[in-house]
């Protein structure tokens, strides 16, 4: 009997849809606030400066993003996604309730590490299961992951509505609990309607899937990680890391996820028994990860910087909390993302739809052009002058254009090209890109302190120069690295 479908789609693809949904909102949601918490000096927030709270949130978003790794790793080799999903919904859940009481920073803390430990085995999994769902590949996965892109936005936008009003208008702690209500009702979906609709997808480690006989590791992998250790030595040694500063801990925790992400590349190439199709899959990768860690620094400033921008600097029409600035990104991605999927798919009727690295690329130049109407809004508002909620607005527009061709064509990207026994870990890699993007957006927003207003436009301007730059380089790539990508588009 044939499978019920929605729309063209399996049923396990809502499943999914709105279990992602209110996860997104809970992790939106309270980190629409968590800066300003952190920052609030009037109101029951912790009164840190702007380079401690820049730092913690970038340690936190990184942390979120980084244990995807691990998470995927887990659910390759021990778990299975559908597990890891559910244990990892509930760490979430009870982090947010313990946020939602008003505590020392060591319990705070506590909440956020067990937050950031859930998403780590909730994302990457729920993403590979989305496209195990499509074994066909080809544009109906792609369309998969464009309508499972709308759940996330979806979640995004009631959630930074919900916390972002209940945290500013009510009390810091009223937001950080409707987080929570968010991820338990992420959990009942996901309880009731996952077996039914999902049957036996992602119930077994893929390593089981893969090589039941097992197979012994490369002395190379063990040699590449006596060569990440002797590294991160020299460098504590040296006197690279700082350990005594929250800004610190942030920048050393950053050189050393660089140092893992390079060595795990190394392994996957030369010590991981890869195909050479497979191997030069894995180098367009490697790209792309990087061409991601500097969108997503761009990118999460929404949270950071921009958000200090929107808070200080910029009109709030009719008074509303600022935080809804950032809800600007994921209304924009309700509207424009099923027009642009339309737009592609027109274009691969007509035999033009750009290969990947272009529209890699295309991402980042729009997210260019957001930051530079932000110079002129940070011009303005060195005059003394509330700048103009439409240069937020403007910036919010492009940087959503620029999230719709890199974001949703990436994620597909990596499930298509991640060779089958390292899908969930690939998967978890390129969170890490939104890692390390989201703790270099945390540190960037540590120079927005009042004493240094005067150097805001060159920051923005910085992004601008290195989102030209990175984009250029992979643009110019595409022509020499197509065959590499063994007729996958």
């Amino acid at each position: 009997m044939a499978e019920k479908t929605v729309f063209g789609h399996p049923r396990g693809l809502f499943v999914l849809f709105f279990t992602e949904m209110w996860e997104r909102f809970s992790y939106y949601g309270m980190r629409a606030i968590l800066l300003l918490f952190l920052l609030d000096k009037t109101k029951g927030g912790m009164g840190l400066n702007e380079g401690e709270g820049g730092a913690i949130y970038g340690l936190y978003t990184f942390s979120v993003y980084l244990l995807s790794l691990p998470g995927g790793w887990l659910a390759d080799n021990i778990l299975g996604q559908r597990k890891s999903i559910w244990y990892g919904g509930i760490a979430i859940m009870l982090g947010h309730i313990v946020l939602a009481f008003p505590s020392d920073q060591a319990v705070f803390f506590s909440g956020l590490g067990l937050v950031a430990i859930g998403t780590g085995l909730l994302k990457p999994n729920i993403s590979s299961i989305v496209s195990e769902l499509y074994p066909q590949g080809g544009a109906i996965r792609d369309a998969a992951f464009s309508i499972f892109y709308m759940g996330i936005n979806m979640g995004s936008f009631f959630g930074i509505t919900i916390v972002g009003y209940l945290g500013q208008k009510v009390g810091w702690h009223y937001g950080f609990g409707a987080a929570a209500v968010a991820m338990f009702l992420g959990l009942i979906v996901y309880r009731i309607f996952a077996q039914p609709y999902l049957q036996d997808k992602g119930m077994y480690p893929k390593v089981q899937e893969v090589k039941a006989g097992g197979e012994k590791t490369n002395p190379l992998a063990w040699a590449l990680v006596g060569l990440l250790v002797i590294f991160i030595t020299y460098l504590q040694l040296s006197g690279t890391f700082a350990w005594d500063s929250k800004k610190g801990v942030a920048t050393s925790m950053g050189l050393i996820a660089i140092a893992v992400v390079i060595i795990y590349f190394a392994n996957m190439l030369f010590a991981s028994n890869l195909s050479k199709i497979e191997m030069k899959r894995v180098v367009i990768l490697f790209i792309l990860f990087w061409g991601a860690v500097l969108f997503w620094a761009g990118f999460e400033q929404q949270g950071s910087s921009l958000q200090i921008f929107a808070d200080r600097y910029s009109e709030l029409p009719f008074g509303i909390p600022s935080s809804w600035f950032q809800n600007f990104n994921p209304f924009f991605i309700l509207i424009f993302a099923p027009i642009l999927g339309g737009f592609w798919v027109l274009l691969e009727k007509k035999k033009l739809n750009p290969p990947l690295l272009i529209k890699f690329a295309m991402g980042l130049f729009l997210l260019a052009l957001g930051y530079y109407i932000m110079v002129w809004g940070a011009k303005t508002a060195l005059t003394g002058v509330k700048a103009s909620s439409l240069f937020l607005i403007f910036t919010y527009l492009f940087h959503t254009l620029g999230e719709v061709c890199l974001s949703p064509v990436g994620l597909s990207a990596y499930t298509k090209l991640a060779p089958k026994k390292y899908l969930s870990q690939l998967m978890g890699i390129w969170f890490v890109a939104a890692a390390l993007g989201n703790l270099f957006a945390g540190l960037f927003a540590g120079g927005f302190d009042e004493e240094n207003v005067q150097q805001m436009p060159q920051m923005f301007m910085s992004i601008v120069w290195f989102c030209l730059a990175v984009g250029s380089i992979i643009f110019i790539l595409q022509r020499p690295l197509k065959d590499w990508m063994g007729g996958i588009k």
